[in-house]
């Protein structure tokens, strides 16, 4: 009993510490890698899968600088009441804290979805009961102390066959385990009384046991690698083939995805169905309930992904009104949308933010056939300081023709239009021109930049031809959200500068015209990323990136 006692004494609490992967924050892409260890600093990374590949190379870090597992070490499970340690078969008896099973070893436990992982020191019997434990490391075995009367802690007195000490009492033996790994053979006794095994006596007849035949020293078979798809093993065994065949596969496939830089919910919605309709086949050949409750989870798993792209591209689902009504409905329009002002950035034909604005009306104006109409209030309705000298300066480089003089295009109304012209733009035999959108969309294109550019805050605020040029370049860089950037990320400051036609450094003073006029929110100008979302007022006029 001193020895047992002892014994117990030596053994320290095993370790154990979580690496975590947590959100940032509601509708953020970026996440946060935080380490119980104290010595640890939490780190913000871009996305999921930058921050997985964070945690994991953080995790083994810890393992490679970190000490081996302690032979002397107890569970470091037993203060949660792990039920895989024996239970003693009186009810009245304790549990001997490291009577576990197995060499103590350091295993990593993570959860299914791969949001935290957790190292713990154990026995190999509680590592070999958690499905998600990996051991990495495995304590030595040693040596019992030598008890004071010469004999080793670990030798049990000599016995008679049945069981009994010399002097009378029970066997003083103390279990011992195996270091090679999980020991499963032995049965909860009552604490202290060992069940001795006897030996069976040689036998006397001329029958040989066949085990003992040379040929049961042949190599074992090796069974055909398994796959693994949401922490599960396939059975190599299992049946119809093509079903194990597609368990394999999606496994891989899921994998793959998330090995990705940027989310596609259309293909992981498409997996989550796979998976759902596998693991419903996969339920019914195997009578498994857990089966039936992960596809039921993964069906629940595709239905949201489905949803949230639907939301990401602006569209609704099947029998309810579109999350937001916009101007523009159809990804191909936003995608016109952004190709006429990327061609007019490459070809303005003068520099500043008020030619560049003038240029983009005009454009949409002769988009589908290089004429169109004009009138002076489109002109004139433009943030434009002397209109009559900029019409003169577009007329006079060529690329601006008119059916009168600038004054005459300046006084027009409504019921007698100005014919004008654009030559780049007029389409031939060699040269269709520059964009492919058809005759009916021409006109929604024009009235959506109308729209953007005239807005009812924008013009009452009176704001210069940079803010509203910023105004039009946001709408067709967000998300469905209304987050700048693809993913949210952002849109560079070089890019949104050479767009608008200003400096750099001017950037910060009209994000905040446009967050005074209640278009932006959250906005933050940095060296090389315009950050922010666009308010909920403003979102029917966006254009989402898809």
């Amino acid at each position: 009993m001193g020895v047992e006692a002892h014994a117990t004494n030596e053994r320290v609490t095993g370790r154990r510490w979580t690496v975590r992967l947590d959100p940032v924050g509601r509708g953020r892409a970026d996440v946060r890698v935080s380490c119980s260890r104290p010595a640890c600093a939490a780190q913000v990374l871009p996305s999921a899968a930058a921050g997985r590949t964070a945690a994991i190379g953080h995790l083994k870090a810890h393992l490679r600088a970190g000490p081996a597992p302690r032979p002397s070490a107890q569970c470091a499970c037993r203060a949660e009441e792990c039920h895989t340690h024996i239970r003693p078969a009186a009810p009245r008896e304790r549990p001997v804290p490291w009577r576990c099973g197995g060499a103590v070893v350091l295993a990593v436990i993570t959860d299914r979805e791969g949001r935290w992982w957790q190292v713990m020191e154990c026995c190999s019997r509680c590592a070999a009961a958690h499905p998600t434990a990996k051991v990495v490391a495995t304590a030595p075995a040693v040596e019992a102390p030598a008890r004071s009367d010469g004999f080793r802690a670990d030798a049990a007195a000599p016995t008679t066959p049945g069981g009994i000490a010399p002097s009378g009492g029970p066997a003083a033996t103390t279990p011992t385990f195996s270091a090679a790994g999980p020991h499963f053979s032995h049965s909860a006794t009552a604490a202290g009384a060992a069940v001795p095994q006897q030996a069976s006596a040689p036998r006397s007849d001329h029958r040989a046991d066949p085990r003992s035949s040379p040929r049961s020293a042949r190599p074992p078979r090796r069974r055909p690698p398994r796959g693994r798809i949401a922490q599960r093993l396939v059975p190599h065994d299992l049946r119809p083939v093509a079903l194990r065949d597609e368990l394999t596969e999606l496994g891989e496939l899921f994998r793959a995805y998330q090995a990705r830089t940027e989310p596609d919910l259309a293909m992981l919605a498409d997996l989550h169905a796979r998976k759902a309709e596998a693991f419903h086949a996969w339920a019914e050949a195997t009578a498994d309930t857990g089966l039936r409750l992960d596809a039921r989870r993964a069906e629940q798993a595709a239905a949201t992904a489905r949803l949230q792209h639907l939301h990401r591209i602006g569209q609704a689902p099947d029998g309810e009104g579109p999350a937001v009504a916009r101007l523009l409905t159809a990804p191909a329009q936003w995608n016109h949308a952004r190709s006429v002002l990327a061609h007019v950035a490459e070809t303005a034909p003068l520099p500043g933010a008020e030619a560049r604005l003038l240029v983009v009306m005009v454009t949409l104006r002769t988009a589908q056939s290089g004429v169109g109409n004009l009138v002076g209030q489109d002109i004139k309705g433009l943030p434009l300081s002397d209109p009559e000298q900029l019409v003169g300066q577009l007329v006079e480089s060529g690329w601006l023709g008119i059916s009168g003089t600038v004054e005459e295009l300046i006084a027009s109304r409504p019921e007698n239009p100005t014919q004008i012209t654009v030559p780049s733009l007029t389409p031939d035999e060699d040269d269709p021109g520059p964009f492919t959108f058809g005759r009916k969309l021409r006109p929604k294109l024009s009235g959506w930049a109308q729209r953007v550019v005239g807005e009812k805050k924008l013009r009452k605020g009176k704001t210069e031809a940079g803010v509203r040029l910023l105004a039009l370049a946001l709408a067709t860089g967000s998300d469905g959200e209304g987050r700048l950037g693809p993913g949210g990320e952002g849109i560079g400051v070089d890019t949104l500068s050479s767009w608008c036609a200003v400096d750099p450094g001017d950037l910060p003073a009209l994000a905040d015209r446009l967050t005074a006029a209640d278009w932006l929110a959250e906005a933050e100008v940095t060296d090389t990323l315009l950050t922010g979302r666009l308010t909920e007022r403003v979102l029917p006029l966006g254009c989402p990136l898809t």
